[in-house]
């Protein structure tokens, strides 16, 4: 017979091997991290800052998508709106009122941008599929349309010359590096309140819920309730990415309204690898530094077909994305 004791013996050691292993991966992430800060900080010592500050923006732009999609298992094809909808409101506010210092300003398109997102979230979030993906769609075509037309946004001139103003009324924003600072902060306080969502109880539901949807209803949980709010937090962040660009380059147009924006956010996500925590990062990054040299060059027409055929070739040789593929790559060989 099996001794009781010594059966718990052995399940305290297991549970404690488990433990030591999740804590030397949690030191070993950490450290990860503080060296791409400490890159981030020194970055705009060897490349030019505005061209950091717009990969900054896009990259929280793809995180605050695949907080939907990597995560909730939710393909919109309308989160350009929110993404213009913070620019615009961002644009406005600082032009209009010139005593308005930077952060309220984007705080304002922020919230444009949450609110806009819970109204959205609320008419396309008990539909599913490609059901819900063609409703954030044509949603997103309406809010195109009304910038188009309204006054305060310029048309199809847009919003240009807007003042960067001054962050806290004190620090002028004019100045790249101090702008560079600021965007980086504002990236790593939209990249920790992903990584917290994520790995919060809140999260692993989230997870649930894109794993089998049926089941976490058979559970108890409100599953449209917690679709919705992960449908607000990152509309609300993308929000806050197209606000931050505006300011950056002072100037919001409809390009950023556009749905080729919505599919350049999909290809950013996927290419990274969807449903990991730095693969947005990486596909934008990716995605901004092709079209900032090819643009430039004589293959500057051809940038749209360039990075669709990058997109296919990713699809088929890397279908977990970059970061995906070089994740299953580290395991296979060094554990």
């Amino acid at each position: 017979m099996t001794n009781p004791a010594n059966v718990q013996a052995a399940s305290l050691r297991q549970a404690s091997v488990v433990r030591e292993r999740r804590h030397a991966a949690a030191r070993r992430q950490k450290i990860f991290y503080a060296v791409l800060l400490v890159i981030a900080l020194l970055a705009p010592l060897a490349v030019y800052p505005v061209f950091l500050m717009k990969l900054l923006c896009f990259a929280l732009f793809a995180c605050a998508f695949n907080l939907l999609l990597g995560y909730a298992g939710l393909l919109s094809f309308g989160h350009a709106a929110f993404f213009a909808t913070g620019g615009y409101i961002t644009g406005y506010m600082l032009s209009s009122y010139s005593g308005l210092s930077t952060e309220l300003g984007i705080l304002a398109g922020t919230l444009a941008s949450t609110v806009l997102g819970a109204l959205f979230g609320m008419l396309a979030i008990r539909r599913q599929g490609i059901y819900f993906a063609m409703i954030t769609l044509a949603l997103a075509q309406l809010v195109f349309f009304v910038f188009v037309q309204a006054p305060f946004t310029g048309g199809e001139n847009g919003l240009q010359g807007v003042p960067r103003g001054h962050l806290f009324g004190l620090v002028d924003m004019q100045n790249n590096m101090a702008m560079y600072y600021f965007v980086l902060a504002v990236f790593v306080i939209g990249f920790a309140i992903i990584q917290r969502t994520i790995h919060s109880p809140y999260g692993q539901v989230l997870k649930a819920i894109r794993e089998n949807e049926p089941r976490a209803v058979s559970l108890g949980y409100n599953v449209d309730r917690h679709k919705l709010l992960a449908f607000v937090i990152s509309a609300a962040l993308a929000g806050l990415a197209g606000a931050t660009k505006t300011v950056v380059f002072q100037l919001a147009s409809l390009t950023d309204a556009h749905w080729h924006m919505s599919g350049e956010v999909i290809l950013m996500t996927l290419l990274g690898g969807v449903g990991t925590i730095l693969g947005p990062l990486v596909g934008a990054t990716v995605v901004v530094t092709l079209q900032s040299y090819l643009s430039n060059g004589p293959l500057g027409e051809w940038v749209h077909v360039i990075l669709g055929v990058i997109f296919v070739l990713c699809v088929l040789l890397f279908r977990s994305g970059i970061v995906g593929w070089l994740e299953r790559l580290v395991k296979r060989n060094f554990k």
